[in-house]
């Protein structure tokens, strides 16, 4: 993992989500009912907060933009944001065991 994945580190549970969904191009309406649904319903994006994260992960070259149609944009995952996606998800993965190996019988 490259340095600059790795000072990404941990994502906030937003920007988890979206870099999941986004696995496959979706405009900004996609993203959010896609991350609601995935989330059960816990985490429902506004558009500020949306379009804030878009722009931060396109700059970072997290995602890239694959078609515009007026002014609806749709992203995707670039192969970097794939890398940090998989690191996040490793990271919580290994969380996870630990917490199970801690917390043990009280769970």
């Amino acid at each position: 993992m490259s340095k600059k994945v790795k000072d990404l580190l941990p994502l906030t549970h937003t920007t988890y989500y979206i870099l999941m969904v986004l696995q496959q191009p979706l405009h900004g309406y996609g993203i959010m009912k896609e991350v609601e649904r995935i989330s059960e319903g816990s985490v429902k994006l506004g558009p500020g907060t949306l379009y804030g994260v878009l722009r931060k992960l396109e700059k970072l070259q997290l995602i890239c933009q694959v078609d515009q149609q007026d002014t609806k944009k749709t992203y995707k995952l670039t192969d970097v944001g794939g890398g940090l996606l998989i690191a996040e998800y490793e990271r919580l993965r290994k969380l996870v065991e630990i917490s199970e190996k801690q917390l043990g019988g009280e769970l």
